[in-house]
């Protein structure tokens, strides 16, 4: 029941919670653009991110089952809109919470082992299309 309802809110601050992610206002937020498994159709979903020296994690609050994941993980790849800029991603691998930990900063650490989040994807950069270097390790 509690998780039905977190998905019903998550639907429906979604159009919302896109523009913003989109804006690249705030920092742990971006936007992963996926094409559909079957329909081939182009979706672009909110997201949590954080950047790495050679990509990003991002988090799976709902498990490696939803359907952005599981389209990157049958295109090897996608898009990720970040920071302003449009990032080709590749290689998208499922891990745990001890391989993404490192990923955070010592102020985040203790909130993402709170949170709970088991899975994680992790992503390489595959282009860049904007320096985003100054962005990484900035956080909210």
């Amino acid at each position: 029941m509690e998780n039905n309802l977190i998905m019903r809110i998550a639907h429906a601050t979604g159009p919302l919670a896109l523009r913003v992610a989109e804006t690249g206002w705030i920092p742990i937020w971006g936007v992963v653009r996926h094409r559909g498994r079957r329909s081939g159709k182009l979706y672009s979903t909110p997201i949590a991110i954080r950047p790495t020296s050679d990509g990003f994690v991002l988090p799976l609050p709902w498990g490696d089952g939803t359907d952005w994941c599981r389209n990157l993980r049958a295109a090897d790849g996608g898009v990720v809109r970040w920071g302003g800029a449009e990032i080709e991603i590749t290689r998208p691998e499922i891990i745990d919470t001890a391989d993404a930990l490192p990923s955070f900063d010592a102020f985040m650490r203790p909130i993402v082992k709170r949170i709970g989040i088991k899975k994680f994807l992790r992503v390489r950069r595959a282009t860049v299309t904007k320096d985003t270097g100054p962005l990484i390790g900035r956080t909210a």
